[in-house]
C-alpha cells in the first residue's frame, strides 16, 4: 500500500509545482482563496507523506521536506515575472501540515486506513 501512495505523493507534488509556476489561469482553483488552497494542499501531502512512509511515525522527518518544498516554491515564485514570494502562503502551508496531526484520532478510525499504524 505504501507504493501506492508514494505515487501519489509524487505525482501531487508535480501537480502542485505546476501550478505554483505555470502562467495558465486554471478556473477550478482560481476559484478558491489561495490560502485556503496553500493550506489544503499540504494538508493532504502531510497525509500522502505519512502514508508513503508508513515505518516513520509523523514528525519532524516529515514536516521540514514538506515545509522545505513550500519554501522551494516560493523562492522559485519569486524569480517569475507572474508569481509572487509570499510569507503567508509559506504560513498557511505551515497551517496545513501542523493540523494533519489533529486529523490523526480521526483516520484511525477509518477501517481501510487504520493498518498504516500496525506497521509503526
Amino acid at each position: 500500500m505504501a507504493t501506492v501512495f508514494r505515487l501519489a505523493l509524487a505525482v501531487t507534488l508535480v501537480i502542485i509545482t505546476h501550478l505554483a509556476t505555470t502562467t495558465l489561469d486554471y478556473p477550478v482553483v482560481s476559484d478558491i482563496n489561495d490560502k485556503w488552497e496553500h493550506f489544503t494542499a499540504f494538508l493532504v501531502l502531510a497525509f500522502l507523506a505519512d502514508f508513503a512512509f508508513p515505518n516513520t511515525a509523523w514528525g519532524w522527518k516529515k514536516f521540514l521536506p514538506l515545509l522545505g518544498y513550500g519554501l522551494a516554491i516560493e523562492i522559485i515564485q519569486y524569480f517569475l515575472p507572474h508569481r509572487l514570494f509570499s510569507l503567508w502562503d509559506l504560513g498557511a502551508d505551515s497551517l496545513g501540515l501542523i493540523c494533519y496531526p489533529l486529523l490523526l484520532p480521526m483516520l484511525k478510525q477509518i477501517p481501510l486506513l487504520a493498518p498504516r499504524w500496525h506497521t509503526e
